[in-house]
């Protein structure tokens, strides 16, 4: 069971509208940090990801186990939050 959904995005990013656009239409809701708005994150973002791309989408479970999902990756994505 999912309890949080973090996206890490920016602006001109193709591939985080595809994956709001994909978490939206499953009925899910999430927190979207957009990197250009608050680049004081992009720490937190590469810490989580070890990526220097986005989206990195951060899906926290009701245990608080979480799992990264880096780029547009439904194999990784779906199941991440099943």
């Amino acid at each position: 069971m999912v309890k949080n959904i973090t996206i890490f995005t920016t602006a001109d990013c193709a591939y985080c509208g595809m994956v709001k656009k994909w978490l939206g239409s499953k009925g899910h809701t999430y927190e979207e940090v957009n990197l250009d708005s608050c680049p004081e994150r992009q720490a937190e973002a590469l810490e989580l990801s070890g990526a220097r791309t986005v989206p990195v989408t951060v899906v926290t479970k009701h245990d608080d186990t979480r799992e990264v999902v880096i780029g547009f990756n439904l194999a990784k994505l779906a199941p991440a939050v099943a």
